[in-house]
């Protein structure tokens, strides 16, 4: 009886063939293989750190793809690809029969040539009329390409989920790793997902996944690939799976984003299907480094104002599974190192947390100091460590420790002064938890970050280094503000009689920084900064400008401090260096601006030069003076920090790395009395620049021509003492947009 239905079932199968042959459709798409390519961003020195589009792929040629990852793939899914015509008898006949007898199509037995005809030019309906042009596709396809060339499409085809084509852009997504670089067990696992890619995605469904693995391992042996060793091997291997959001060897998540607008402004939808490839300027050691420093940083100022709490509380089962995890890290999700975890048991000794997949982890005393407040008996309900609570965990080269998830955000960019091209860009803590690039779109008062540019100014309106203003109070009343009385102070309350302008800047002295702007005026001064790149309208014509009341972004301070450390000439900061199709052919490449150039120049090289010494006394005396701890000579920077500590900043640079760090709320508030930029964002730009001039040699700046040293300072050689302004006094320029004439 089953021999007949067999029969019944061939001869079925025969005469369909013959009537749908002519409606075949042509496969010279396969010869002409073109697939979807996604955007891809690299850094400057090739590490990827984004893609975008629909599919991500890697298309590889079949030689390149390892040999235990096609013995694992042929094994799961057709040994005999090598021997048969494109369609297994046996298996045909075997699934017919199964689904007769179950009245209805219920097993499949496609071979990978039919997978690829169904992949190509099908659907996945189980129809007996789409079988028949799944087998006619089949033979056409094994009459025209050679074997090779069909496992090839198949395995750069092939969906295996996490929104990735093909087995290279799989080891990608699922081990981090190069396709070449994968092992047995890891190819095994690969080669299980095809058959359900949602059933066996081992993010997704870990256990299903690693049984579909070990039925694969089971094949391979069984067919010769792997010994017995081998086999008991790769089962004992324990899988890395990559779950994270990031899947790439460097944070570049800010970047890669500006990198896709920019290839979406020129080519629309188009561009996450072309293969199009951006290459940025950013170092990928660099972009490391400074990803660090901005995590540590935050970090570090959240450590100082307290355990907050748990984020939230959670009913526990008496059962607790690692679906139940799930679902909690779902709603709560990982943050880079900063994990979620569900307390099981909390004491002030220990508290035992639980993560899917893991053996329950206890954190002792040393890891509960931060939040040892949340473990007292007097804790508020909602401050409680408790059972159920759900909190962050970090691993430390101390074991584990309670963390929390910073409400402070961060910036960073780090630009090289000669091109503009900037070396490392990092927008925020957590790309993930903030899409808000505060690099370039974040406008902060920049506090006294802002006087070199009014230093500047003055410079070039005959005021020299050594020229004595007065530190002492100011009061100005109703009518000189047009508004309220104003009594602007030092940040420490304290005045210390005349200086020089040198050791104004180097203390950071506010009401120096007011006497010369309302000295040289403050329509001059808010004229002078577009040099620099600044927004004259973000800087509005009054003595506040001094204090840097008007609004940056770090993107700007990293272009206006580059004039200073290139010796004045204006770049103009890029993320872009080229853009090129899937071939290497260059479609868009960037055109700098570049130091050097006369024709860029916007400020006398003097003038720099001045600013640069003052700038490196701030360093070595003043308050950026803990970045000696570096032990370098040639850097040079300003501390920002503004009213009410709102916003913390430093702007500094070595004369081949510009560096700026902004910290402070999105939503501005204090960020507490003692917080300073010295404090708050200085030790950032050091971790940085610790490792980002590692091996750099010192560089001296040559004295320009023209420049002059009397008396243990520099002057222009037109305006040496007696000839530059030597003391000014309080009488001069009491109209903030007047300057005396006797100062030109």
């Amino acid at each position: 009886m089953a021999a007949s239905l067999a029969l019944i079932g061939l001869l079925c199968l025969a005469l369909s063939l013959a009537l749908v042959y002519p409606k075949i459709p042509s496969i010279e798409t396969l010869s002409d293989y073109r697939p979807k390519m996604p955007l891809r961003i690299y850094t400057a020195d090739n590490v990827l750190i984004g893609e975008f589009g629909e599919e991500r792929r890697s298309v590889l040629r079949i030689q390149d793809f390892p040999p235990q990852m096609k013995q694992a793939l042929l094994a799961a899914e057709d040994d005999r690809f090598y021997d048969h015509p494109g369609i297994d008898l046996s298996g045909i006949a075997r699934a017919a029969l199964a689904n007769l007898m179950a009245g209805g199509a219920r097993q499949g037995a496609s071979t990978i040539t039919q997978q690829v005809a169904r992949n190509f030019f099908l659907t996945n309906e189980r129809q007996y009329t789409r079988k028949v042009y799944e087998i006619l596709l089949a033979f056409k396809i094994e009459s025209t390409l050679s074997k090779d060339q069909i496992l090839e499409l198949y395995m750069n085809q092939i969906y295996l989920g996490q929104r990735s084509f093909g087995f290279a852009q799989a080891a990608q997504a699922y081990f981090g790793k190069n396709i070449k670089d994968i092992t047995v067990a890891e190819a095994a696992m690969l080669a299980g997902i095809p058959k359900a890619p949602s059933a066996y995605n081992p993010v997704a469904n870990f256990r299903r996944a690693s049984a579909r693995q070990r039925y694969v391992l089971d094949r391979m042996r069984s067919l010769g690939y792997i010994n017995d060793q081998q086999h008991e091997e790769a089962l004992a291997q324990k899988l890395d799976i990559h779950a994270s959001v990031s899947t790439y060897a460097v944070h570049g998540e800010y970047v890669a984003e500006m990198a896709r607008q920019a290839a979406y402004d020129l080519w629309k939808d188009d561009a996450y299907v072309r293969g199009i490839n951006v290459y940025t300027t950013i170092d990928s050691k660099d972009q490391a480094a400074a990803y660090a420093a901005v995590r540590a940083g935050v970090l570090d100022y959240d450590r100082r104002h307290g355990y907050r709490g748990p984020e939230a509380f959670v009913d526990l089962p008496e059962r607790i599974t690692d679906e139940f995890i799930d679902d909690v890290i779902e709603k709560h999700p990982d943050a880079d190192d900063l994990l979620t975890a569900v307390v099981l048991d909390a004491s002030p000794k220990r508290v035992r947390v639980a993560r899917p997949g893991l053996e329950p982890i206890d954190i002792g005393e040393a890891g509960l100091k931060f939040a040892a407040a949340s473990l007292s008996d007097k804790a508020q309900p909602n401050r409680k460590l408790r059972r159920g609570a759900v909190v962050r965990i970090m691993k430390t080269a101390n074991g584990w420790e309670i963390v929390q998830q910073p409400e402070i955000e961060s910036a960073f960019i780090a630009v090289n002064p000669m091109d503009g091209s900037i070396k490392s860009l990092v927008g925020g803590f957590d790309f993930w938890r903030n899409k808000f690039n505060h690099v370039t779109q974040a406008w902060r008062q920049p506090g006294s970050g802002f006087k070199p540019f009014i230093y500047s100014a003055a410079l070039e309106r005959g005021f020299s280094p050594a020229t004595v203003i007065n530190d002492a109070p100011l009061v100005f009343d109703a009518g000189q503000t047009g508004s309220q009385p104003w009594e602007p102070k030092n940040y420490d309350g304290t005045y210390e009689g005349p200086m020089s302008m040198r050791r104004a800047l180097t203390k950071s002295k506010n009401l120096v920084s007011i006497r010369i702007l309302k000295t040289i005026g403050t329509r001059y001064a808010q004229d002078f900064i577009t040099r620099f790149g600044f927004d004259a309208d973000k800087h509005p014509p009054y003595l506040t400008m001094a204090l840097g009341a008007g609004s940056v972004t770090p993107w700007q301070m990293a272009q206006g401090y580059s004039v200073f450390a290139n010796g004045g000439f204006r770049t103009r900061p890029f993320v872009v260096a080229k853009m090129t199709d899937a071939n290497g052919r260059v479609l868009a490449e960037a055109k700098p601006l570049l130091a050097g150039d006369e024709s860029n120049r916007v400020l006398d090289e003097r003038n720099a030069f001045l600013i640069d010494s003052m700038l490196r006394d701030v360093v070595r005396y003043g308050t950026a003076a803990s970045a000696m701890k570096l032990k370098r000579t040639d850097l040079a920077g300003k501390t920002g920090t503004t009213n009410d500590s709102v916003d913390a900043w430093f702007n500094g640079y070595q004369p081949t790395l510009v560096g700026i760090t902004w910290i402070g709320y999105d939503q501005p508030k204090s960020l507490g009395d003692r917080e300073t930029g010295g404090g708050a964002a200085l030790p950032i730009w050091i971790n940085f620049m610790g490792k980002a001039l590692a091996g750099v040699p010192n560089i001296d700046r040559p004295v320009p021509a023209g420049i002059v040293s009397a008396n243990g300072e520099f002057y222009y050689a037109e305006r040496q003492p007696g000839e530059a302004i030597g003391t000014l006094s309080d009488d001069e320029g009491k109209d903030p947009n007047a300057v005396k004439s006797e100062l030109f």
